[in-house]
Protein backbone atom coordinates (compact mmCIF):
# COMPACT_ATOMS: atom_id res chain seq x y z
CA UNK A 1 0.00 0.00 0.00
CA UNK A 2 1.43 3.46 -1.21
CA UNK A 3 0.16 6.87 0.59
CA UNK A 4 0.54 9.63 -2.04
CA UNK A 5 -1.15 12.97 -2.75
CA UNK A 6 -4.22 13.10 -5.08
CA UNK A 7 -4.04 14.39 -8.49
CA UNK A 8 -6.42 15.39 -10.83
CA UNK A 9 -6.20 11.75 -12.59
CA UNK A 10 -7.46 10.39 -9.50
CA UNK A 11 -11.04 12.02 -10.13
CA UNK A 12 -12.85 9.35 -11.08
CA UNK A 13 -11.81 7.08 -8.26
CA UNK A 14 -12.22 9.38 -5.70
CA UNK A 15 -15.86 10.63 -7.33
CA UNK A 16 -16.86 7.13 -6.55
CA UNK A 17 -15.50 7.00 -2.92
CA UNK A 18 -17.34 10.04 -2.35
CA UNK A 19 -20.36 8.33 -3.51
CA UNK A 20 -19.78 5.25 -1.04
CA UNK A 21 -19.56 8.34 1.60
CA UNK A 22 -22.64 9.59 0.88
CA UNK A 23 -21.97 12.77 -1.43
CA UNK A 24 -22.81 11.34 -4.79
CA UNK A 25 -21.22 13.24 -7.47
CA UNK A 26 -20.13 12.97 -11.07
CA UNK A 27 -16.64 12.81 -12.25
CA UNK A 28 -16.89 15.87 -14.22
CA UNK A 29 -18.00 17.84 -11.20
CA UNK A 30 -15.66 16.48 -8.67
CA UNK A 31 -13.10 17.51 -11.17
CA UNK A 32 -14.33 21.22 -10.81
CA UNK A 33 -14.28 20.45 -7.35
CA UNK A 34 -10.99 19.16 -6.77
CA UNK A 35 -9.73 21.87 -8.91
CA UNK A 36 -10.56 24.34 -6.73
CA UNK A 37 -9.60 22.59 -3.44
CA UNK A 38 -6.01 22.34 -5.17
CA UNK A 39 -5.80 25.61 -6.16
CA UNK A 40 -6.09 26.65 -2.15
CA UNK A 41 -2.97 25.81 -0.25
CA UNK A 42 -4.61 25.29 3.07
CA UNK A 43 -6.27 21.87 1.31
CA UNK A 44 -4.26 18.54 1.19
CA UNK A 45 -5.74 15.20 -0.36
CA UNK A 46 -4.25 12.00 0.33
CA UNK A 47 -4.92 9.00 -1.37
CA UNK A 48 -4.23 5.45 -0.50
CA UNK A 49 -3.34 3.05 -3.25
CA UNK A 50 -3.58 -0.55 -3.82
CA UNK A 51 -1.78 -2.41 -6.53
CA UNK A 52 -1.84 0.43 -8.21
CA UNK A 53 -5.64 1.45 -7.79
CA UNK A 54 -7.12 4.74 -5.41
CA UNK A 55 -8.78 2.46 -2.26
CA UNK A 56 -9.35 5.42 -0.06
CA UNK A 57 -8.32 9.48 0.76
CA UNK A 58 -8.39 11.67 3.22
CA UNK A 59 -9.04 15.23 2.59
CA UNK A 60 -7.93 17.85 5.15
CA UNK A 61 -7.97 21.56 5.81
CA UNK A 62 -5.68 23.63 7.84
CA UNK A 63 -7.28 26.82 9.60
CA UNK A 64 -6.57 28.81 12.52
CA UNK A 65 -8.44 29.03 16.36
CA UNK A 66 -10.57 31.66 17.26
CA UNK A 67 -10.21 30.22 21.19
CA UNK A 68 -6.32 29.70 21.27
CA UNK A 69 -3.10 30.43 19.91
CA UNK A 70 -1.82 28.14 17.01
CA UNK A 71 -4.00 26.41 14.18
CA UNK A 72 -5.91 22.89 13.95
CA UNK A 73 -6.23 20.66 11.24
CA UNK A 74 -9.38 19.25 9.76
CA UNK A 75 -10.05 16.29 8.19
CA UNK A 76 -12.84 17.08 5.85
CA UNK A 77 -13.40 14.21 4.15
CA UNK A 78 -12.58 10.20 4.74
CA UNK A 79 -13.33 7.00 3.10
CA UNK A 80 -11.92 3.48 2.53
CA UNK A 81 -13.54 1.73 -0.49
CA UNK A 82 -15.83 -0.86 1.20
CA UNK A 83 -14.33 -3.86 -0.53
CA UNK A 84 -10.80 -2.87 1.23
CA UNK A 85 -12.01 -2.03 4.74
CA UNK A 86 -10.48 -3.40 7.91
CA UNK A 87 -7.16 -3.87 6.60
CA UNK A 88 -5.26 -0.90 7.77
CA UNK A 89 -5.47 1.38 5.10
CA UNK A 90 -7.75 3.87 7.39
CA UNK A 91 -5.35 3.99 9.78
CA UNK A 92 -2.64 4.99 7.43
CA UNK A 93 -4.63 7.05 6.13
CA UNK A 94 -4.94 8.59 9.57
CA UNK A 95 -1.45 8.64 10.71
CA UNK A 96 -0.56 10.31 7.68
CA UNK A 97 -3.58 13.18 7.93
CA UNK A 98 -1.19 13.40 11.05
CA UNK A 99 1.95 13.71 10.15
CA UNK A 100 0.61 16.22 7.71
CA UNK A 101 -0.95 18.54 10.39
CA UNK A 102 2.06 18.63 12.06
CA UNK A 103 3.82 19.42 9.58
CA UNK A 104 1.40 22.51 9.35
CA UNK A 105 2.38 23.19 12.71
CA UNK A 106 -0.73 22.07 14.15
CA UNK A 107 -1.90 22.19 17.58
CA UNK A 108 -4.59 19.38 17.09
CA UNK A 109 -6.57 17.48 14.68
CA UNK A 110 -10.45 16.61 14.53
CA UNK A 111 -12.80 15.60 12.44
CA UNK A 112 -17.18 15.19 11.98
CA UNK A 113 -18.59 11.83 11.01
CA UNK A 114 -22.51 11.50 10.69
CA UNK A 115 -24.28 10.22 13.39
CA UNK A 116 -26.36 7.94 10.81
CA UNK A 117 -26.53 4.08 11.83
CA UNK A 118 -24.28 3.01 8.88
CA UNK A 119 -21.12 5.01 10.70
CA UNK A 120 -21.38 2.96 13.64
CA UNK A 121 -18.13 1.55 13.09
CA UNK A 122 -16.30 4.51 11.63
CA UNK A 123 -17.04 6.29 15.11
CA UNK A 124 -15.35 3.28 16.75
CA UNK A 125 -12.51 3.80 14.35
CA UNK A 126 -12.07 7.29 15.33
CA UNK A 127 -12.36 6.38 19.04
CA UNK A 128 -9.42 3.76 18.61
CA UNK A 129 -7.40 5.83 16.75
CA UNK A 130 -7.29 8.53 20.21
CA UNK A 131 -9.89 10.26 18.55
CA UNK A 132 -12.56 11.90 21.48
CA UNK A 133 -16.08 12.21 20.71
CA UNK A 134 -16.31 15.57 22.39
CA UNK A 135 -19.09 17.70 20.31
CA UNK A 136 -22.34 17.63 18.69
CA UNK A 137 -22.27 19.41 15.17
CA UNK A 138 -25.15 21.67 13.58
CA UNK A 139 -25.51 22.62 10.00
CA UNK A 140 -27.77 24.69 8.06
CA UNK A 141 -27.99 25.00 4.31
CA UNK A 142 -27.97 28.65 2.94
CA UNK A 143 -29.43 27.35 -0.65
Amino acid sequence: MNIREATINDAPELASLMDQLGYPTSVNTFKLRFSAITGNQNYHTLVAELDRKVVGMAGVCSSLFYEYDGSYVRIVAFVVDTNHRRKGIGKKLIQEAESWAKEQGAIAIGLNSGNREERKNAHQFYLNMGYKDKSIGFSKSLV
